[in-house]
């Protein structure tokens, strides 16, 4: 499985890209900001992305993938965020989504989620 990256801290997605490596997947790409993420999903093969919610510009994560489904780009995305906020998770509910993963990121609960996409 091909997968994206996009998450404005640095530690945090070298800790992903980690974790993605050790799961035996590889990365199509990596990101901090909405507009590369858009830019990236539809000229990568990406199979799966790992979406922040905050991100370094003006576009948001839920914003961004609602762009990229627009362009006709059905992948799955598990938005990884520490923003609890109901605001942001119904946005999120109205883009759909895999799965929303709370801050800090559990290896066991990354697994499980991207395992359910294998199946």
């Amino acid at each position: 499985m091909n997968i994206l990256i996009v998450e404005d801290d640095k530690v945090l997605s070298l800790m992903l890209h980690r974790m993605i490596e050790r799961l035996g997947h590889a990365i199509a790409g990596s990101t901090a900001t909405g507009k590369e993420a858009i830019e990236f999903a539809v000229t990568l093969d990406c199979d799966l992305i790992l979406m922040d919610i905050m991100l370094e510009d003006e576009i948001d994560g839920i914003l961004a993938y609602s762009e990229i489904r627009k362009r006709n780009k059905n992948i799955p995305v598990i938005y990884i965020t520490g923003n609890s906020d109901p605001v942001n998770k119904e946005r999120a509910i109205k883009e759909g989504y895999h799965d929303y993963i709370i801050k800090p990121v559990i290896f066991d609960d990354l697994k499980r989620s991207i395992d359910e996409l294998d199946q």
